[in-house]
């Protein structure tokens, strides 16, 4: 026994676990608005967080003291009074901050709710489908990823696409496959009033949420959101029709693809934003990797596997197996368009 590896790895685990508490912290810190309380405010005491946010003074002064310990809350002894910082607001307190990170935490309070589920399916090998799972993992997984979109999708991804925005404006037709609550669809429909959408996902709740959404927005008159599986949704010559962080989850990917090349206008795109990866395990070490192959463990490769794993992909499949899949099935032009710490963006054409 190597004392200092042992030291290591203890100190890994301990890391780990006070994370997960944290992590727990911070889920009931957005829930019950204390950071929005802080965001802005200066120092504060423990009352004066309690009492903008509504909360008994006792249990925010332990959560606040949560917070210094965990390095989100800065601490003035002199004073006793405690501070969010601005950098701190933006990823904690502000919900339409790209960085926004709350909503992750009912993926993982999901994954916890599903764990006889995720047992009986190491130990089966059977699949897990996306709507056996616990009702926080589509809302989690829809309120965390639409920040990202808004912050990126108009502004950065379409654009890196050959000619999109140019046919968008012009009055396009769009096909988002595996929409989920609709989030990106409804932010290109926004962006390019002249253009039709269309958003396809096989979750019926999700799609009744996504129809939801489009009439708050005023879209519903340009949007349409059916219950569809991706090889199955109507050929109706899109020039884009776009997969945002789900060609991975599907049992067959390559059906998938197939139909999308059959699916194209002429010298149209597919839009494939999957999550950031490496071609090689020992190149997806470190926080994101990590991540990803979690959720793919109980979430990604449980679905495709539920729906029959002619392909089960995971969450880390990297640019290397995308392409070949994509090439094989019809779209012989493949290429990176954009990236980010989270994504990678690649456009696939026949």
């Amino acid at each position: 026994m190597r004392q200092a590896r042992l030291d290591a790895v203890l100190d890994r685990a301990l890391t780990d676990l006070s994370g997960s508490y944290g992590g727990f912290m911070i889920h009931l810190g957005n829930r019950l608005g204390l950071y929005r309380a802080m965001a802005g405010a200066g120092p504060l005491s423990a009352e004066e967080v309690a009492h903008r946010a509504g909360c008994a003074e006792r249990y925010v002064q332990e959560w606040l003291n949560s917070q210094v310990a965990g390095g989100y809350v800065a601490y003035h002894p002199a004073s006793r009074t405690y501070e969010l910082g601005t950098e701190e607001a933006a990823v904690l307190a502000d919900e339409d901050s790209a960085l926004f990170f709350p909503n992750a935490w009912q993926v993982v309070a999901s994954m916890w709710a599903d764990e006889e589920r995720s047992v009986e399916a190491f130990r089966t090998g059977r699949g897990v489908a996306w709507g056996e799972h616990d009702g926080r993992l589509f809302c989690g997984v829809a309120a965390f990823y639409r920040n990202g979109y808004r912050t990126h999708l108009v502004r950065d991804w379409l654009p890196a696409l050959d000619g999109m925005v140019a046919r968008l404006e012009a009055g396009a037709r769009v096909a988002d496959v595996g929409c989920g609550h609709g989030h990106s669809t409804l932010l290109m429909a926004q962006a390019f009033p002249q253009s039709r959408f269309w958003g396809f996902d096989p979750h019926a709740a999700s799609i009744e949420e996504a129809r939801r959404n489009a009439e708050a927005a005023g879209l519903g008159d340009r949007v349409v959101f059916e219950v569809r599986d991706a090889a199955g949704y109507p050929a109706l010559e899109y020039d884009l029709i776009c997969f945002f962080d789900c060609l991975h989850d599907l049992g067959a990917p390559d059906l998938a693809l197939r139909h999308a090349a059959e699916s194209l206008a002429p010298d149209g795109s597919v839009m494939m934003v999957e999550p950031f990866a490496h071609d090689r395990v020992e190149d997806n070490v470190g926080p994101v990797g990590r991540l990803y192959y979690s959720a793919s463990s109980v979430l990604c490769c449980a679905h495709a596997i539920s729906e029959g794993g002619r392909h089960v992909l995971g969450a880390q499949a990297g640019e290397a197996r995308l392409a070949q899949l994509a090439r094989a099935n019809g779209l012989s032009r493949f290429r990176r368009a954009a990236e980010t710490s989270f994504n990678l963006v690649l456009e696939a054409r026949p």
